[in-house]
């Protein structure tokens, strides 16, 4: 499987983790000696199951290494263009590729092991889509006080991962679920039409669990897959504030300590 990187974040100056950045890209942040970026490739050169890495957002020269190819590709100025330019780059690269690991360059705690049980995982069945979710435990149990948002179903609160696998079709289909968000970005009304009014119910009242809520929106916008409850935090523990980026400087400065 290729993985698909998502490097395309630049801080503006009303957002709080611009003082880190400056107006350069949210991924090259320094954090325990290596930029965010750079633990993320780290992860997916030890990485069984990954083959190539396509990465959106930068441009090449800027210093990073990755033991399996890599290839780069300018920021589309969207995070749906950016993961449908690198689907292309993929489908380019060996075009009967049919699974795509799509990983966001701001989780620098994932690990080879972790990427590698989310392929195994996902490939047991041959869905169109697989998005993967932390609960509170896990998270709380990792990195206490990380703030991160939780939405409460009837069996326990999640948080969405920043890795997901799904099909290259699922992907860049003209008509299909990713570009109907990408058209509804900037409408409210669109999106809701999208998922429906009764998903917007169970969330408000709690009424399913989280298998039968990803059954429910999955059957919604006619796709097939599954929501897959992650036992590593890691792969949710993305840095959007200045105390999360502090959170992860600590804790893998503390490793490297160690």
């Amino acid at each position: 499987m290729d993985a698909i990187v998502t490097a395309g974040g630049i801080p503006t100056p009303d957002e709080a983790l611009y003082e880190y950045t400056q107006g350069q890209s949210k991924a090259l942040i320094e954090i325990a000696g290596k930029s965010m970026i750079q633990w993320v490739f780290d992860a997916l050169s030890g990485a069984e199951t990954i083959e190539n890495v396509v990465v959106v957002g930068l441009e090449n020269g800027d210093g990073l290494t990755c033991e399996k190819p890599i290839y780069y590709i300018p920021n589309q100025g969207g995070m749906i263009a950016n993961a449908q330019a690198g689907a292309r780059k993929v489908q380019e690269l060996n075009p009967q590729t049919e699974y795509v690991m799509a990983v966001s360059s701001d989780i620098p705690t994932i690990t080879s092991e972790m990427i590698d049980w989310a392929v195994q995982e996902a490939m047991q069945t041959r869905g169109d889509i697989y998005y993967f979710v932390v609960s509170r435990e896990t998270m709380e149990a990792r990195f206490p006080g990380s703030n991160r948002s939780f939405y409460q179903l009837k069996d326990l609160a999640v948080c969405g991962a920043d890795m997901h696998i799904s099909t290259i079709h699922t992907l860049l289909d003209e008509e299909g679920l990713f570009a109907r968000i990408s058209d509804a970005r900037k409408n409210a009304f669109k999106q809701a039409r999208i998922i429906g009014l009764s998903t917007f119910f169970h969330f408000l009242f709690r009424t399913k669990t989280l298998d039968k809520l990803a059954e429910h929106i999955l059957k919604r916008i006619h796709l097939t897959g599954r929501a897959v409850l992650s036992p590593y935090a890691e792969v949710a523990m993305d840095v959007d504030k200045p105390h999360q980026l502090e959170q992860l400087r600590a804790d893998l400065e503390g490793k490297a300590a160690a």
